[in-house]
């Protein structure tokens, strides 16, 4: 009876990707005592044909269900909707897969058993559930948001890689649909309603907000926690940079009592928050592409207008969770929010806990919506015949980014004695003009290889708001360089200037390069070695 509320949930989510042979693809198993391939990823390359397959679909049956069985069967990444216990052993065939690499999303009804789900999801947040199919339209959301901000970061094993650039793609594969960044640290801001309407849910908040503290890794270099009140106006209990200790953080949330007051002016709060509490003396690291997130608990409608406010930390790349009890208006609460999904409901503040596994799933996989990067590319005497390789690289690269004026932007430098700016984060909106530019780039030439001038002329010349970076708005910027031999002068200092801004640097170098060099320039390591760049 439920296998037509699971064709339309496969629909819906096949209707969000962007299929085609180079990008998205898909595939469907069925499975009872055992699996059936009704397509295989390379079966179908077009969105049209996969949803006629979809829609004629039909109920496989067959017992007893062996999910064991199919999670060895496939080698595919599966989203997949189960409908009860499984008659099998799952922990070596889910262990295998993701030793393989396969990221797993479970998505299971009353009848499923919950610690087995989480058994064989990536991790237990991947786990959801629903009273019944005719309810996966409720988690649709909340699966897609956690798929689109998955992110993949490949770590040698060893100080030289042998390999091809086109491996090494996987490092940075799609950077926008793999979003992340540098999402091990967050600032975190809680805004509490604490008009009059809220004095007996109160209690309820306050072991909410304490509850998702725990799951933190609260520090000065780790996650950074405030908590602000308000009603007619704000009143900041503690700032971003306050407490630098998960239990001093904790003391302070058990001490919090009710504010009270009237009228409940949430876009003042919003408003205030922005000018006060995200701010480098409040201890807000958002210059430095550290995430933003305000989360609301709110239990009444608005007595000021919220739009703009709203907006207005949005455009600062703030993300805004809201959840709402009693009488939130839910149309207000979705203005408020970062994107629509991101604003849960509840009956009433008791029913927190009930909200408290989706958030923290939410908070677990930020999605950046835009990404500004910069290929560096080295145009030496020593890389004339890598270039074209080069070249390739960078299209592969931009093929994977949503390029226009409001979300993703490219810049391409080429360096040898010094800096050629080939093009600025400004100078082009539109994917096919910055792919017709880098097909015609040609060789710069020059020795020495000063890469340590280089970057810093792009700190003083190309990572500046007049260059069109949005820095200062929190959006993160990336450097991607492509170095084939050693630099000439010093690197340290230009590249911990880069750092210090929030410019996240990835670097990827040939034998020819300098190890301990490109680990100093690049964020935390992130670099790879290859044999050649060809």
């Amino acid at each position: 009876n439920d296998f037509p509320a699971m064709q339309s949930f496969v629909q819906r989510m096949v209707e969000t990707l962007n299929v085609n042979d180079n990008r998205d693809r898909v595939s469907v198993v069925q499975y009872s005592r055992d699996p059936t391939v009704q397509f295989y990823l390379n079966t179908y390359t077009t969105k049209g044909d996969i949803m006629a397959k979809i829609r004629g679909l039909r109920h496989k049956g067959g017992r007893p269900l062996n999910t064991g069985a199919a999670l060895q069967y496939l080698r595919i990444m599966s989203s997949r909707p189960l409908g009860g216990r499984s008659f099998d052993s799952v922990d070596a065939p889910a262990s295998a897969l993701k030793q393989m690499g396969v990221l797993i999303f479970a998505i299971g009804t009353r009848n499923t058993d919950t610690r087995e789900m989480q058994k064989i999801s990536h991790e237990p947040s991947y786990a959801l559930s629903v009273s019944d199919f005719n309810d996966l339209p409720n988690v649709q959301q909340q699966l897609q948001s956690s798929v689109e901000a998955v992110i993949v970061e490949a770590v040698p094993e060893s100080p030289t890689v042998p390999g091809t650039l086109s491996n090494c793609g996987i490092c940075f594969i799609s950077l926008t649909v793999f979003s992340t960044v540098d999402s091990a640290n967050k600032d975190i801001v809680f805004l509490l309603d604490g008009s009059d309407g809220t004095r007996n849910g109160f209690p309820a908040m306050r072991d909410f907000v304490e509850k998702m503290v725990e799951k933190l890794n609260v520090g000065e270099n780790n996650d950074r926690v405030s908590v602000v009140q308000y009603s007619r106006d704000a009143d900041v209990s503690f700032y971003l940079n306050t407490h630098d200790t998960r239990d001093d953080v904790l003391d302070a949330v058990r001490g919090l009592r009710h504010r009270g007051g009237r009228p409940l002016n949430t876009g003042a709060a919003l408003e205030y928050i922005r000018d006060n509490v995200f701010t480098n003396s409040s201890g807000s690291r958002r210059l430095q592409g550290v995430p933003q997130m305000l989360i609301l608990l709110n239990g009444g409608r608005s007595n000021d207008n919220v739009d703009t406010p709203a907006a207005a930390l949005r455009d600062q790349g703030i993300i805004v969770l809201g959840i709402g009890a009693g009488r939130s208006d839910k149309a207000e609460m979705q203005k408020i929010a970062y994107n629509s999904s991101y604003a849960l409901s509840v009956s009433d503040f008791a029913d927190l806990p009930n909200a408290q596994e989706q958030l923290s799933s939410v908070m677990g996989t930020t999605m950046v919506q835009k990404l500004y990067v910069v290929f560096l590319l080295d145009g030496s005497d020593g890389t004339r015949n890598d270039f074209p390789a080069m070249q390739s690289f960078v299209q592969r690269m931009v093929e994977t980014l949503n390029v226009n004026d409001n979300r993703d932007r490219v810049s391409v430098v080429q360096y040898s004695r010094d800096p050629t700016v080939q093009f600025y984060l400004n100078t082009y909106t539109t994917k096919e003009d910055i792919m017709a530019k880098i097909r015609g780039l040609r060789h710069k030439g020059g020795r020495p290889l000063n890469t340590g001038a280089a970057l810093q002329y792009l700190r003083d010349n190309v990572f500046t708001a007049s260059a069109g970076s949005r820095r200062q708005e929190g959006v993160p910027q990336l450097l991607i360089l492509l170095s084939g031999g050693r630099s000439f002068d010093s690197v340290d200092a230009p590249a911990s200037a880069l750092k210090q801004m929030g410019v996240l640097i990835f670097a990827i170098g040939t034998r020819n390069t300098d190890t301990r060099e490109m680990q100093k320039i690049s964020h935390e390591c992130r670099c790879q070695f290859l044999s050649e760049h060809t």
